[in-house]
């Protein structure tokens, strides 16, 4: 019997025993997916706290239920830990690490590099690697299969080896891990089509691809088309600023056309693990091979003054009541980069409380997800104050930078002096519009 056959066998009657490095935002909620279905699962990371949370049952991350982690945990489907040892007894192990940008906005793509060599040292005829982390068309090609092959074993025939992107939105209530559809590209076909079973097992629906720069490729245009789009709608806010023109009311005006036109959706900046970053990979990458990609260049260049936007906004703001910067006292409602999360990575609100900081503002917050930031993010230690009304009273200014569900924006607004609305999260209210800015 063949490698291949006798891992489709294990996969197929889930006796393949997963590995999982990286238990974040997109390790964890798969690692938890893979044990429901019957697997036998192995979730790495070298953050130690991460592991003893698994392995109490404990979930750090909002997307997966502490009941649902408990139950596995005890039924022993699923188990933490540091160690990657474990790699030597797993038939299929799937690469979650993150993928960031250095400062000179070039990939950084030392953590893939590392969990590489921890799966080369104990790659064995059989195993299945997968990375999931974003990365640059051609990484999986270029970087990964070297190293594999460097071992002695021949992909596609000793051991295989696939890209297939992560598509996590937090906070998503309708879609997850499960429902999502799962795209999928191997280095022969092979690969590919034992990677396909694999997922098949655990998500509803896999859309196989020709190869694994196909699959790189395709999860970057997904990122790249929301950042060009928000970056074209964050330009028609500025726009319709200097015209006079409410922007909200300017989309919705065009979201009422059935055809050829989707909505996006103006903000105080890009945040997340995908939008900010993503594109300037595949920028990278094509930068390589002496092209400009101008459209990515120009749409990061509109998202990243967006923080400073919304300084103008706060600045006008507090002239209008004779208040200097400096000598004001400035509430920021929200610092996770998107409603209903606890998620602050690359947040536009680190940057405007920075701001705010850096001009002499007395900055607080106030986020029902994020109860402290830690010193150095925005400058010294913050802790969420509650949104008391007479609290609420003793600030020359709100700021709304992420609209979570949970806050009651009427009560917000009636109890401020003055308010500079980011995400149109006051529209519904009924009385106090007068006192409101929109971005």
């Amino acid at each position: 019997m063949t490698q291949g056959k006798r891992l489709r066998a294990l996969i197929r009657d889930r006796k393949a025993r997963v590995g999982i490095i990286g238990m974040g935002y997109v390790g964890l909620p798969l690692a938890v997916e893979f044990a429901r279905s019957g697997f036998r699962v192995d979730g790495i990371d070298l953050d130690p706290s991460k592991v003893r949370d698994i392995n109490a049952g404990k979930s750090y991350i909002a997307d997966v239920a502490t009941d649902d982690l408990a139950a596995l945990v005890k039924a022993g489907t699923l188990e933490g830990t540091t160690r990657f040892d474990v790699l030597a007894s797993v038939d299929c192990v799937i690469v979650c690490v993150p993928t960031p940008l250095r400062k000179t906005r070039d990939p950084d793509i030392s953590y893939i590099v590392s969990a590489l060599e921890e799966v080369a040292k104990r790659l064995h005829p059989g195993m299945l690697v997968i990375l999931e982390s974003t990365t640059y068309p051609g990484t999986t090609e270029e970087v990964m299969l070297p190293r594999l092959e460097e071992t002695g074993l021949k992909v596609g025939r000793d051991f295989f080896l696939a890209f297939s992107p992560e598509r996590v939105d937090p906070g998503n209530r309708v879609w997850h891990t499960r429902n999502t559809p799962k795209v999928v590209g191997g280095m022969t076909r092979e690969c590919g089509r034992i990677a396909a079973a694999l997922y098949a097992q655990v998500v509803e629906r896999v859309v196989p691809v020709s190869s694994a720069r196909a699959a790189e490729m395709i999860k970057l245009l997904e990122n790249t088309f929301r950042s060009v789009n928000i970056g074209l709608v964050n330009e028609v806010a500025l726009i319709c600023d200097r015209l006079k023109l409410e922007v909200w009311e300017i989309i919705d005006g065009a979201a009422t056309k059935p055809f050829g036109f989707m909505p996006f959706y103006p903000g105080p900046g890009l945040g997340g693990h995908c939008i900010p970053i993503d594109p300037h990979y595949l920028s990278w990458k094509l930068r390589t091979l002496d092209y400009q990609a101008r459209f990515i260049e120009l749409a990061s260049e509109i998202n990243g003054s967006m923080p400073h936007h919304v300084l103008a906004r706060i600045v006008d703001a507090l002239n209008r009541a004779k208040k200097a910067v400096s000598a004001s006292r400035v509430l920021v409602v929200g610092v996770a980069y998107k409603k209903d999360t606890s998620d602050m990575r690359e947040s536009p609100a680190l940057d405007i409380i920075r701001l705010l900081h850096d001009r002499g503002a007395k900055v607080d917050y106030h986020d029902p997800y994020v109860p402290a930031l830690p010193a150095g993010v925005t400058g010294p230690a913050r802790r969420s104050v509650p949104l008391s009304a007479a609290r609420i009273a003793g600030y020359d200014l709100v700021v709304i930078v992420t609209d979570h569900a949970r806050i009651d924006w009427q009560k917000l607004v009636d109890a401020s002096r003055r308010v500079v609305d980011t995400r149109n999260a006051t529209r519904t209210i009924r009385r106090g519009r007068g006192k409101v800015i929109k971005l």
